[in-house]
């Protein structure tokens, strides 16, 4: 098992416990339970932002992924390129 640490890249406090988990595999699919939770949980300020993401490291710090969610209500188009910056 390998510790995986979920950090948020909003200027929130640092994951500094992590996770125990089984496989990489299993650590995106964590990843992607947290993140929806935080959205639903803090809907107002994830659609006043616009955008959210979060990176999973490892146990030395080093970026296993990241994942980008952007927000936009009604029919604002976000260009490719913040997307892509994301």
């Amino acid at each position: 098992m390998s510790r995986y640490f979920f950090q948020i890249n909003d200027g929130s406090s640092p994951d500094i416990s992590g996770f125990e988990l089984a496989t990489l595999a299993v650590a995106k699919c964590e990843a992607v339970k947290m993140a929806a939770a935080m959205v639903c949980d803090a809907a107002s300020r994830f659609w006043d932002t616009h955008d959210f993401s979060m990176s999973v490291t490892d146990e030395v710090g080093e970026t296993l992924f990241r994942m980008a969610f952007i927000g936009s209500e009604g029919a604002t188009e976000i260009p490719l390129q913040r997307i892509a910056a994301a």
